[in-house]
């Protein structure tokens, strides 16, 4: 880019040159601005709570293939409906509908979707309180409520 000018008379030329480098490499200027904030159904929150309306199955992007298991969850604190991931080997089978679930987003790249699922951007941690690993595991029973 070539050296600084430092001139007297230089103040416009350096306020042009900071604004071109200031979104360039590490942040962005919608990381600057939170864009996504304002989007984002869990308005900012790292999770969630929510209620399970209806189980679904989502069909991974291209080279995969098979049936990933899913929930439409409506979150309580806004009335958002999101479509969130269940983890685990026969997770599904210890969700039923009109159950409270906690929500936590997934790490995806650039808050996008996570791996082969498009537009599943959250994952169910918890199935009426109790984690859903330990349900899994059978450690732990589901309370009924």
């Amino acid at each position: 880019m070539g050296k600084k000018t430092r001139g007297l008379f230089s103040g416009r030329a350096l306020l042009k040159r900071k604004k071109k480098v200031a979104f360039s490499k590490k942040h962005s200027m919608s990381d600057f601005l939170k864009a996504w904030k304002k989007y984002d159904p869990l308005e900012g929150a790292p999770q969630a709570k929510g209620i399970v309306i209806e189980k679904v199955e989502v069909t991974p992007k291209k080279p995969s293939s098979g049936k990933r298991k899913a929930c439409k969850v409506q979150l309580t604190k806004n009335g958002k409906m999101i479509t969130a991931y269940v983890p685990y080997r026969n997770g599904i089978s210890f969700i039923d509908e009109h159950n409270d679930v906690m929500v936590e987003r997934i790490g995806g790249a650039q808050k996008g979707a996570r791996g082969d699922l498009p537009g599943v951007k959250f994952i169910i941690t918890k199935v009426n309180g109790i984690a859903l690993s330990e349900l899994v595991s059978g450690r732990k029973q589901k309370p009924v409520r």
